[in-house]
């Protein structure tokens, strides 16, 4: 009978306990509830220095898919372009793109220099970027961001505006491609930012304010 008794008390108390938790649970802060929510945050977040640059895949002029996953262990850099951006031409037309591209391979002869056509408004922009490329002697893939997802991922604002991600798949730059929008630099920022990568010191800036047109998402 004590026995019996014992076991329904027990029964009882644990019960209670439960109720308990369960309102604290329901009580609790949002997120607090969950031990996965960072990781879902993570996952869902957009590009932000620092941090792991956003996984994507987008196709090339050619029809063929590129990842950034392809490019994996090598420095990264990511520059967003419009055929029809007066500043993204210029830049291109004073070879301040071609000496940024040799800049960043005489630091690291295997990194991997990107352009992203995001001007999904303007559709003759993504047909002329093959012919962009090689007029201007530039020997690098032109993704194609038909929806602007990616853009809006990595919060590309102008043409051009430029990322660079290390070898360990992280944002350690994000801006300008250098410190004049009209021309004769004295700082290419992206330049330095590799440098500083070869170097083993911070990248310093680390984000600038990017110039150009804006950048023509849907």
């Amino acid at each position: 009978m004590k026995n019996t008794i014992r076991t329904t008390s027990l029964v009882f108390t644990l019960g209670l306990a439960g109720l308990f938790t369960s309102a604290l649970l329901a009580n609790a802060p949002v997120g607090a509830q969950d031990a996965k929510a960072p990781a879902a945050k993570a996952a869902s977040g957009k590009a932000k220095v620092g941090t792991a640059a956003p996984a994507f895949t987008l196709n090339t002029t050619d029809g063929k898919a590129w990842s950034l996953a392809d490019a994996k262990g090598k420095v990264v850099v990511l520059q967003w372009m419009n055929p029809e951006c007066p500043v993204c031409r210029r830049v291109c037309e004073d070879s301040t793109v071609a000496n940024t591209l040799k800049g960043v391979q005489a630091a690291f002869p295997d990194a991997v220099y990107v352009g992203i056509n995001s001007s999904s408004s303007r559709p003759s922009s993504f047909e002329a970027s093959k012919d962009y490329l090689a007029n201007h002697k530039l020997e690098i893939p032109m993704l194609i961001d038909t929806d602007g997802a990616v853009s809006k991922t990595y919060g590309a604002k102008t043409t051009p505006h430029c990322f660079v991600i290390d070898a360990s798949g992280v944002l350690v730059y994000a801006g300008a491609i250098d410190d004049s929008p009209s021309g004769g630099a004295k700082t290419n920022y992206i330049v330095a930012a590799v440098d500083a990568l070869k170097a083993g010191k911070p990248v310093t800036p680390s984000e600038t304010k990017p110039y150009g047109c804006g950048v023509k998402n849907k």
